[in-house]
Formats: C-alpha cells, structure tokens, sequence
C-alpha cells in the first residue's frame, strides 16, 4: 500500500469515509440529518480540510468547530468517528502521511469534545 500523497489520495479517504459514516448505525443518523441534502458541499470542504492538514494545500477556509459546537456529541460518538477514520487508513494507506492524519484526527476529536463539554459546563451556570 502507498502513502496519502496526492489530492486523489485525499479525495479517497474521505469518500470512503464519509460512506462508512453515513451507513453507521451510530453515527449516520446524525450527520445525515446534519448535512442533508448538502453531501457534495461538505465532502468538497473535506477535501479541502484535509489537503490543507496532510499536503500543505491552502483551499480551506473556514472554522471547522462552529458547526459541532450545538450539537449533542458524547465521547462514544468521537470514538465511532475515530474508528471509522482509523478503519479507512488502514484499509487504503500506509505510511508516514497516513500516522499523520491518525494524529490528526485524534487531536481534533479530543479538542472538539473538550470544546462541547466546555459549552455545556458554562450552560449549566
């Protein structure tokens, strides 16, 4: 298996993932209802997204927080995320390109949820 190298490559990781997401039991409902009708608009800034983290590129713009910020999210439902995100890798890539985006997608996890957790504590007040 070769590395996450190119736009096509990208391209490849978040189509298959977001094909896992959107079959998953847990997670599906939620980002279908999410994103609707809208599948090629975010698939587009998720391209954009990573390309800008693994390749250097500079087509995203955006703040990829706000949109998770109300929704009800627990810990499970980032572990889902980051098993799917995992299970996509490694079924495709290898490589040093490919630990990266693990890390990656680890660090954002955990930010997000420490982010959402936050909001709630301060609601709670």
């Amino acid at each position: 298996m070769k590395d996450i190298e190119t736009m096509d490559d990208v391209k490849l990781m978040v189509d298959t993932f977001y094909g896992k997401i959107r079959e998953d039991e847990l997670l599906g409902e939620i980002f279908n209802n999410r994103i609707g009708d809208n599948w090629p608009v975010h698939l587009e800034k998720m391209y954009n997204f990573w390309g800008s983290i693994l390749l250097g590129l500079t087509q995203y713009t955006g703040r990829p927080f706000p949109p998770h910020a109300e929704m009800n999210l627990e810990k499970y439902h980032f572990n889902q995320w980051l098993n799917l995100f995992f299970d996509t890798l490694e079924e495709l890539f290898e490589g040093e390109k490919t630990d990266e985006a693990k890390g990656r997608a680890n660090s954002i996890a955990a930010i997000f949820y420490a982010k959402i957790e936050t909001i709630r504590m301060n609601n709670q007040k």
